[in-house]
């Protein structure tokens, strides 16, 4: 099913719908409610969506609204003859997926995905991947009265504003259901990095005697605050890490006092039908040397950007952060050594693994912060337009 679109002026059918779901605008008239807010647009046609592809060699597309018939992505730049199949994303898309416990969306969603070209017989071809995974749980419906009006804090304002014509079911573009692209097209990532990356054997002197051990190029994120329950940095080995830390509980905290704390502060708002923010760490170890180029495509400016991109974000730190405008240069300077094995180190990692835009080759460390969704059961004040503020409360989807 394709998304609705939704024009000004509205027509008194829509109206009269919106006005039997909210029986405070009984007494306001259709001509009173009508949007005032003009498409600023030419009338000739504008190039106006670009702005859906991510990267440069390995070029992501992402398309599809969150009620709209699917949603996917186009990856281009993928190597050839790399063995690639729907599981190895579904793996990943499993993760994503919502409706998986009751701190997440209730939305159930098989998120099952499927290839329809750039693969043959198991193998890439080099060309474009096309990669959709169908909605099977949209309930436009459940959107009514964005016909008429906006949501506090969501994209239904600016989305009109810029282009005079919006989604009305759901979120559209700016719905985390958009994320399903980047899971899919990061999954063949981390298959490419494994085939040609993933694994440096390093020779070491250790009693007179040869030995080689595996430097695994990796990857891992997890929850570090809920709301106002910070996760201690010092209580998170960052060398030491692993996946199964992060999985073993529903809100992905690697340490289990404070993700029950976390989880609890969830449950809290939750049945009051409010919601919270919190803050997701993402760590790379064993990262190459070299990554980044000077000025305007700094590694922490590329990461930044994509990072920024997701939905919900509005904070990003790197390695000591805003908290590094506390310390003094000696404080926060990271000192030189030389390793066991020759390699230059730092002793500290306030850098975060990148210094002048390049990466050093210590653990790259990031932190994200995201808002409390928008979306919540609590009663909110909404604008139709005009200088009008309705109540309503939102069914959290």
């Amino acid at each position: 099913m394709a998304s609705s679109l939704s024009t000004k002026p509205f027509s008194a059918d829509a109206l009269s719908a919106f006005a039997s779901l909210n029986s405070d605008l009984g007494s306001l008239s259709p001509a009173y409610l009508r949007l005032s807010l003009r498409p600023r647009l030419p009338k000739r046609l504008h190039i106006q969506a670009a702005g859906s592809t991510y990267g440069n060699h390995f070029r992501v597309t992402t398309y599809g609204e969150s009620h709209g018939g699917g949603v996917g992505c186009v990856i281009d730049g993928c190597p050839p003859r790399l063995p690639l199949s729907e599981a190895d994303m579904q793996v990943d898309l499993d993760r994503r997926r919502p409706g998986q416990s009751r701190i997440t969306t209730p939305r159930k969603e098989t998120d099952t995905c499927k290839i329809f070209s750039g693969v043959s017989e198991g193998i890439t071809t080099g060309t474009p991947i096309h990669v959709s995974v169908p909605n099977t749980d949209q309930r436009g419906h459940d959107y009514s009265e964005m016909a008429v009006a906006y949501r506090p804090s969501h994209a239904d304002a600016t989305y009109d504003m810029k282009y005079g014509v919006r989604s009305v079911q759901g979120g559209g573009r700016s719905s985390a259901r958009e994320t399903i692209g980047r899971v899919a097209s990061g999954a063949v990532a981390k298959k490419i990095l494994k085939e040609f990356s993933g694994t440096e054997m390093i020779k070491v002197s250790k009693a007179s005697k040869k030995e080689t051990f595996p430097l695994i190029f990796q990857i891992l994120a997890y929850v570090s605050q809920v709301h106002k329950i910070v996760l201690p940095e010092d209580l998170i080995d960052h060398d030491t890490l692993t996946l199964d830390q992060i999985e073993s509980n529903i809100v992905r905290c690697p340490d289990p006092e404070y993700a029950e704390k976390m989880i609890s502060a969830i449950d809290a708002v939750r049945v009051r039908g409010d919601s919270v923010g919190g803050v997701v760490t993402c760590i790379v170890r064993n990262c190459p040397r070299g990554l980044g180029s000077p000025v305007f495509d700094k590694l922490e400016a590329e990461l930044a950007k994509a990072a920024m991109s997701l939905p919900a974000t509005k904070g990003f730190q790197f390695g000591s952060g805003f908290a590094g405008t506390f310390l003094t240069g000696s404080e926060h300077n990271d000192e030189f050594y030389i390793d066991e094995h020759g390699n230059t180190r730092t002793r500290t990692n306030r850098s975060g693994g990148i210094q002048g835009g390049i990466s050093n080759g210590e653990i790259i460390n990031m932190r994200i912060a995201f808002k409390p969704t928008s979306t919540i059961g609590v009663g909110s004040g909404i604008s139709n337009g005009d200088a009008n503020f309705l109540t309503v409360s939102w069914i959290w989807r």
